[in-house]
């Protein structure tokens, strides 16, 4: 399957998609992972979690990620649109990043209960350095990536 890394938004868009999707007073069932060299951290939003609890360590997670990569692309992942699957997508970022130093790749996905056109997936891919992000963005999108 190819893959193109397309539809950016800005951190700030994320952000505010995420807190609309959560207040909106949809069901979700969410996940939330960081994947890095160190390994991957997951997030699954549980039965008995909140979804301002699930906010609140999304967020918590994106600061950590932050403060050890600031310069993010944020790609918005829609079925809609025949997007390959966040997890596809994600790992493939993880892959073809691997010659930079430090990445960190999160994924977060919405996905509504009873509607699927309320599903929401961000793919952050993280970069160290801005010359890093400015390097992907002019290499991957817009043209086909295989996946493996």
């Amino acid at each position: 399957m190819t893959i193109l890394f397309k539809t950016t938004i800005t951190e700030d868009k994320a952000f505010s998609k995420i807190e609309e999707a959560l207040n909106t007073g949809q069901e979700y069932d969410g996940y939330f992972s960081i994947a890095d060299d160190d390994g991957e951290t997951p997030l699954p939003w549980g039965p008995s979690m909140s979804g301002e609890e699930f906010l609140a360590k999304v967020r918590e997670m994106l600061e950590l990620t932050w403060k050890a990569a600031r310069f993010w692309v944020v790609y918005d992942r829609r079925e809609d649109r025949g997007d390959p699957d966040a997890i596809v997508m994600r790992n493939a970022a993880f892959r073809i990043s691997r010659g930079y130093n430090g990445v960190i790749v999160a994924s977060l996905s919405l996905l509504g209960r009873k509607d699927a056109e309320q599903d929401l997936e961000l793919i952050f891919v993280c970069f160290r350095e801005d010359f890093q992000r400015r390097n992907f963005r002019i290499r991957f999108e817009n043209k086909p990536v295989k996946s493996q």
